[in-house]
């Protein structure tokens, strides 16, 4: 077995919404691999915290960050600048920042729920349409998008966040295809519940956990960690026959039936 299947040394990631929750778990997975880390969030504090306690962990790695609101285009295009200048492209694309709002269809305002489709879904989009040159200049590179549930089937997050989030599934299978000849991968994860700050409130309340738990086959809520572990391996090269693929982490949730 080549080891070098199973590491990351010598490449450079960028990580949206890397100041908590899933995106820092993803970072620091892929520092456990070997990788080097941009860490891009709206909150400049919180991504200096992090910065620092990663740096503690993985003292050999290079970690630098850049306070970004991505929904913001000008702000997308002043973090493509940073990134451009670390003279070496990009390896690896994590388009993890994401938000909602929910509410019963009928009474989002026009501003809500394109706000949710802008950070959500155009971010993604867009970072990964500006970070294309980036990304093809190494023979082979890979950009994983966090997705959802919510974009396979209706939970309760509301309607925008579902339609975003299956458009993100679908642009991942899209632009599999068309950049595969340019050797960028591009795969998707899809989380169930996932135990992070955004979700503490509603998991709090026991009678919700138990219909979240009843309808989740491993009977529990995932950790960030499990979701980071499948982004990082669809970034090994020992994915590197994968492409176009959405994989959920979900504890079964989307293959429950009665």
């Amino acid at each position: 077995m080549d080891p070098n299947r199973w590491r990351l040394d010598g490449q450079l990631a960028l990580v949206t919404g890397g100041s908590a929750g899933i995106g820092q778990a993803i970072a620091r997975e892929l520092l456990g691999f070997g990788a080097d880390v941009l860490l891009a969030a709206r909150d400049a504090d919180a991504l200096d915290a992090v910065r620092d306690e990663l740096r503690e962990d993985f003292p050999e790695s290079d970690i630098e960050w850049f306070a970004a609101d991505v929904a913001d285009d000008e702000q997308r295009r002043e973090l493509l600048d940073w990134v451009e200048d670390f003279g070496e492209g990009l390896h690896i694309l994590v388009n993890n920042a994401g938000g909602n709002l929910s509410k019963p269809a009928t009474e989002y305002a026009d501003d809500e729920w394109r706000a949710i489709f802008e950070v959500n879904t155009f971010a993604a989009f867009e970072l990964s349409r500006y970070l294309h040159p980036l990304l093809i200049r190494h023979a082979a590179s890979s950009i994983v998008n966090v997705g959802s549930v919510s974009g396979s089937t209706a939970v309760r997050t509301g309607v925008p966040y579902g339609m975003s989030k299956a458009a993100m599934h679908q642009m991942t299978r899209n632009l599999a295809v068309e950049w595969a000849e340019d050797g960028v991968r591009v795969n998707a994860v899809a989380p169930w519940y996932i135990r992070t700050r955004r979700t503490s409130g509603k998991l709090a309340d026991p009678d919700y956990l138990d219909e979240v738990l009843l309808r989740t086959p491993l009977g529990r809520v995932g950790e960030p960690e499990e979701v980071a572990a499948a982004v990082a391996f669809l970034c090994l090269p020992a994915a590197g026959y994968i492409t176009g693929e959405c994989i959920a982490v979900d504890g079964g949730f989307l293959r429950y039936g009665f």
